[in-house]
């Protein structure tokens, strides 16, 4: 669903509210975690190993859902979908738009983190 925002700002202001002083490190967390699970992703599809692919797409969504980033949820749903299914073959254009969209709401998310730092 190419209509999903990359960020949803009710969740994020929700977020923000619960974590206080800790938002920003939730969010370098989210971050760096997004980046090995994009690895993971990465490995699995090499290895042929549809299980820990799907399983770690699985994770990947949740995360992403979590902390306010319902488009890269979504292709982590569908890349999750592919593994579920072993059509690995299938994975390549998802990871790359995977990539893309983490590129986009990593640059949100950092510019969020500045405006709440002021």
């Amino acid at each position: 669903m190419a209509d999903l925002p990359h960020l949803d700002d009710e969740a994020l202001a929700e977020l923000q509210d619960v974590m206080e002083d800790d938002f920003a490190t939730l969010i370098r967390t989210y971050l760096n975690d997004s980046k090995e699970r994009i690895a993971g992703l990465k490995s699995a599809m090499k290895h042929r190993d549809a299980d820990a692919f799907a399983k770690t797409a699985h994770s990947f969504k949740g995360s992403s859902i979590n902390i306010g980033a319902p488009h890269l949820g979504d292709l982590c749903r569908q890349i999750e979908k592919v593994g579920l299914e072993e059509r690995l073959s299938d994975a390549p254009p998802l990871l790359s738009a995977i990539d893309a969209e983490l590129q986009q709401v990593t640059v949100a998310l950092e510019a969020l983190m500045a405006r709440s730092a002021e």
